[in-house]
């Protein structure tokens, strides 16, 4: 990435480049044909790869996790209008067994993209890819972990990394995983044979009900591309509540500026927007600049392999 970068690619926003594809989109005959390609080529790539996307999906199936769903889901949660588009290629979005049951094939493969040119198994390409997450995460947090919320957890991957890592540092310490799918934390809770995870947790980002200063770090990982900017800020003033002071709020995502995500094919950025409804909201977003007129301080961005950025910002401590 160079000084020169583009804030932004010119297939997000208002540009012209991207408002013709937005008009390809919702021309619905070619946004289904979309949505089957873009599937089609997610499973294929998964496969070829060494991800076994189908025979995953059938183990759940298998395994009867559908049944679980009541351990998990709380009947008092509204979803919001944002979170019932089609979403990934999926007509109810994250509310439904396909997603949740093909979450953790998407996650890896995803994570091979990243490095397409050295040859990686999914296990390693997702280690590297949470590594560097808590590479740059170990060397800014101020104070020890006791109690940590990952938010936007899907089906608990990035939960139970984060976990096993603090654990490290913390041996104590306590993680929440949350998310509004309760198909997905119903395979969250599945995938935690050991009993990590203190709670898999059912309710908004935007409106937790936990109580406030009530946690030491707060996690996004790959969420904040998934919605519009007022939700998105919702949720970080929400994490100001429920963070103790001098706590660390550590946003992980695709990156704008990455040369990488600037140059995608046509053929990829289209079939990506077609699957993502607010992308134009995140590639146009100043995360920064909301997190530091929040209140947070030590906002800072650091670029954590050629796709993805973490953003990290402090609470003040007093």
């Amino acid at each position: 990435m160079t000084a020169t970068s583009p804030q932004k690619p010119a297939w997000a926003g208002d540009d012209f480049l991207s408002q013709v594809v937005n008009r390809l989109i919702q021309t619905k005959p070619l946004y289904a044909l979309m949505k089957r390609q873009a599937r089609q080529v997610l499973i294929k790539t998964a496969e070829k790869n060494g991800i076994p996307w189908r025979q995953t999906c059938a183990e759940y199936e298998a395994a009867g996790v559908a049944d679980r769903i009541d351990q998990v889901q709380n009947p008092q949660v509204t979803y919001p209008d944002y979170y019932q588009v089609p979403f990934h290629a999926y007509e109810a979005g994250n509310l439904c067994w396909q997603a949740a049951f093909e979450a953790e094939s998407a996650t890896y493969s995803m994570a091979l993209r990243v490095w397409p040119d050295e040859t990686l198994t999914p296990q390693a390409a997702q280690d590297r890819l949470r590594h560097s997450f808590h590479q740059v995460l170990a060397e800014y947090l101020p104070q020890p972990v006791q109690d940590a919320l990952d938010m936007g957890c899907s089906v608990g991957i990035s939960t139970l990394t984060l976990h096993r890592w603090l654990q490290q540092r913390s041996p104590t310490v306590r993680t929440i995983g949350l998310d509004l799918s309760p198909h997905m934390l119903t395979v969250a809770q599945a995938r935690d044979i050991q009993h990590e995870i203190t709670q898999w947790l059912h309710v908004a980002a935007e409106d937790t009900g936990l109580p406030s200063h009530s946690f030491d770090l707060i996690s996004l990982q790959f969420v904040t591309h998934e919605l519009p900017r007022t939700a998105a800020r919702a949720i970080f003033q929400e994490a100001w509540r429920l963070l103790r002071p001098g706590g660390t709020l550590a946003i992980a995502d695709n990156n704008p500026k990455s040369p990488v995500i600037q140059n995608l094919p046509p053929v990829i950025f289209t079939l990506m927007k077609s699957t993502e409804p607010w992308s134009d909201d995140y590639y146009t977003f100043d995360i920064e600049a909301a997190l530091a007129d929040l209140g947070y301080e030590r906002v800072v961005t650091h670029e954590t392999d050629p796709r993805h950025r973490a953003i990290l910002a402090q609470k003040p401590a007093s």
